[in-house]
């Protein structure tokens, strides 16, 4: 098994010279359809805030076309299908397909709570979403995603010291267009995706978009008294996005943007003791297809979105005024059998599978979100040698929490809740200088001053274990600097060399989960991280190859940290005295022939958290701590690396394509890998992920038509059925979570223009 590993690791290696994962370019068709015009596509970002060549910014930066992302989403995944599909990203959730947790170069946060921040930001068509649960709202009908690595403590602030994935949908244009496209795969799948778009008048076009995802529940309850067939595992989910964009000039635009997301699913699905004690392997009779829960006619998660925003650019002539203005809103609900079994030690009649040393179902509640947003910037129009950004951000967010309990051998009937709310305020100022120094060297300078402030009040209404009522409040503020400079210069034609000096925040946190079991919240102070990276990019062999690679160190000062699980399972936050993060990436692209293309991207973080005091809580109980301990009896992890912060991160993908009549028959297939995690922030030889290979595969024709274009293809996800698990509980057993089972598809697309 080391063998393969390392072979596997060894083969991504070695093509990441050769390809990228900025994206699968097919050959473009010319004029006629006969003549392929084949090379590297110029792929336009918005990065700095200005649509540019992704070559002249000097950052850290892939980008993921519409055709990468068709592949990715074809199976129904939702945005945990891009972990791991461009260097130093992963992304993981203990809460479902609604709670994506983001990392990138080892940077993220592990906390499952509703109030928690990450130090990445998902930007959705230029709104920022901040609370995790709005961060997995689907991508469809996407014209790009961008992620951006390293501190972007300039153009976008707050919470985004690890870097930031930027979301762009399809926008509205005067030509018209329409898409459908519907698949079935495995477990009565369905993938529904229709949009049109076009100009309602002169001035006025519009574009909308619809999305529609089901699954059947695929897992069998074999507990006994409990025992159901297909009773978890489905989904239902309903996305929609109207846009509407008005030209009356050249010079003015205004773009409305309501959008919508409904889903309803199983919540994540915990499995008890499926670890073998002393390792951290999979026990031998593992069964992806069954649980064991007695709790799981309850196990439920709903999801209810809404949002608006509003972007107004008018163009001075010297300089563009650009307004956006958003309005976001969510509800949700989620229950879960979080001792992932049935019964307990305690019963007459015992519980299984393994030890359950007690029961424990529990869930949250959002019944309030309110996120507002606005951002006014001004930026110069090509001036020559010096160019310019300006403006100002506000932030505002109003949320309560419920944090519920449930007494399970009495039916599922609630017994605790603890009710959390939080007011967040932020403002901010920024500018942007970029100074052409000659024709081959710029020069890009920001500075961003930020204040933020939290106000955050709890109530312990009921206890399951008959404790008294309380109450208690509490608050945070800080103000920082944040900043960029960086420095571009042209090498030669095919390649363009940058250096950069970037320092990012973390605005600081509260935490009160556990008012269920304690009076006690936690505070984290800001986090800053300053890095400073240097790299290349470069197009080259007659713009046939390509190739993106970068070196990077950064330090964090003050690092936010949740101490997660533990007897009681408890989360809780401290601020360690300081880590350190080093690696290399690289991202690139190879037409070997006119018809086959290499892709590929590797990636190298190394991680360690520096601080000889810093102390968590180990497992609640059936894990093999390996840190040494303090007098108290907790973990001490000065030396550990991040949790869930894998090494290695690596992308291969071949596209062959034959020409045969009016169309063209392709094979694609990709590769995903990631070296083994820490689950936690303490070392345990149970609670350590292996390493995992996943693949997929997709066989088609795509067809041309005066005016149209098809597409019909049959599909595959994690294609060798890996199993492996990638998460896990650890205040009561070896309990865990594991990834996605093989899938397969078929799917039929038509565009019309």
């Amino acid at each position: 098994m080391n063998v393969f590993k390392k072979t596997s690791l060894a083969l991504s290696v070695n093509a990441a010279i050769f390809a990228s994962i900025a994206g699968i370019s097919s050959s473009a068709i010319a004029q006629d359809n006969t003549d392929k015009v084949v090379g590297i596509e110029v792929i336009e970002v918005t990065a700095r805030k200005r649509t540019e060549n992704v070559k002249d910014v000097p950052i850290s930066v892939s980008a993921l076309t519409p055709k990468k992302l068709e592949v990715l989403g074809s199976s129904g995944m939702d945005v945990r299908a891009l972990s791991g599909k461009v260097p130093s990203l992963l992304i993981e959730s203990s809460f479902g397909r609604t709670f994506p947790r983001f990392y990138i170069r080892g940077l993220g946060n592990t906390d499952f709570d509703l109030l928690a921040s990450q130090p990445v930001s998902l930007i959705y068509d230029d709104v920022v979403l901040e609370n995790a649960l709005t961060k997995g709202m689907p991508m469809f009908d996407i014209e790009r995603v961008e992620v951006l690595r390293g501190p972007q403590g300039t153009l976008f602030g707050r919470n985004t010291p690890a870097g930031i994935v930027k979301v762009q949908s399809k926008k509205p244009t005067q030509d018209f267009d329409a898409n459908i496209s519907g698949s079935y795969g495995s477990f009565s799948s369905t993938d529904f995706r229709v949009a049109v778009g076009g100009g309602l008048t002169d001035t006025v076009s519009a574009r909308v978009a619809l999305l529609q995802q089901d699954r059947d529940d695929w897992i069998d309850n074999k507990a006994p008294g409990f025992e159901q067939k297909d009773q978890l595992g489905g989904y239902s989910e309903t996305a929609g996005r109207l846009q509407l964009l008005w030209e009356p000039n050249d010079d003015f635009s205004a773009l409305f943007n309501y959008h919508f997301r409904n889903a309803e699913a199983d919540a994540r699905i915990f499995r008890a003791n499926i670890i073998k004690p002393g390792t951290n392997k999979l026990v031998d009779d593992f069964d992806r297809e069954t649980v064991f829960h007695d709790a799981a006619s309850r196990n439920n998660q709903t999801v209810d979105m809404k949002g608006a925003s509003l972007k107004i650019e008018y163009n001075f002539g010297d300089y563009t005024l650009t307004s956006v203005t958003g309005h976001e809103s969510a509800e949700m609900f989620s229950v879960g059998d979080i001792d992932g079994g049935y019964g307990a030690a305690f019963l007459p009649s015992g519980g299984g599978p393994g030890l359950i040393p007690f029961p424990s179902e529990t869930g949250a509640r959002m019944p309030d979100h309110k996120q507002s947003t606005q951002e006014v910037r001004i930026a110069s129009n090509d001036l020559g040698k010096l160019d310019y950004q300006f403006g100002f951000f506000l932030f505002d967010e109003d949320l309560t929490i419920n944090n519920l309990s449930f007494d399970t051998f009495g039916g599922g009937v609630q017994n605790g809740i603890a009710i959390q709310n939080m007011e967040t305020s932020a403002w901010a100022i920024f500018a942007s200088l970029d100074y052409e120094v000659s024709e081959k060297l710029s020069i890009n300078g920001g500075l961003r001053y930020s204040d933020d402030e939290r106000k955050w009040d709890g109530e312990l209404v009921q206890s399951p274990f008959g404790a008294p009522s309380f109450s208690e409040s509490n608050d945070v503020e800080d103000s920082q600097v944040s900043g960029d400079l960086s420095a571009s210069y042209v090498l030669n034609d095919e390649t363009n060399v940058y250096a950069r000096l970037a320092r990012g925040y973390r605005a600081p946190s509260i935490q009160g989960r556990s008012l269920l079991f304690s009076a006690n919240s936690t505070t984290a102070d800001s986090e800053t991280v300053d890095s400073v990276e240097t790299g290349f990019k470069s197009v080259f062999a007659e713009n046939t190859a390509r190739v993106d690679a970068s070196i990077y160190y950064y330090e964090v000062s003050d690092q936010q940290l949740t101490a997660v699980g533990g007897t009681g399972n408890v989360a809780s936050l401290l601020n360690a005295d300081k880590s350190v993060g080093y690696g290399f990436e690289i991202d690139s692209e190879y037409f070997v022939t006119p018809d086959l293309v290499l892709a590929g991207s590797v990636s190298y973080n190394h991680t360690e958290l520096k601080d000889a005091n810093v102390a968590v809580p180990g497992c609640g109980g059936g894990c093999t701590v390996t840190d040494p301990l303090n007098s108290d009896g907790l973990a001490l992890i000065d030396g550990n690396s991040l949790p869930q912060s894998p090494e290695w991160i690596s992308n291969l993908s071949v596209r062959w394509t034959k020409e045969i009549a009016d169309g063209e028959f392709y094979i694609y297939t990709d590769w995903s890998y990631r070296s083994e995690v820490n689950f936690f922030l303490y070392e345990s030889t149970e609670f350590t992920g292996d390493a995992l290979l996943e693949g997929g595969v997709r066989v088609g024709y795509e067809w041309y038509t005066d005016g149209a274009e098809y597409e019909v293809a049959l599909f595959g996800r994690n294609i060798t059925d890996e199993e492996q698990l990638t998460g896990a509980i650890d205040f009561n057993n070896l309990t865990g979570y594991v990834n996605e089972p093989r899938f397969w598809g078929v799917e039929f697309k038509a565009n019309f223009f």
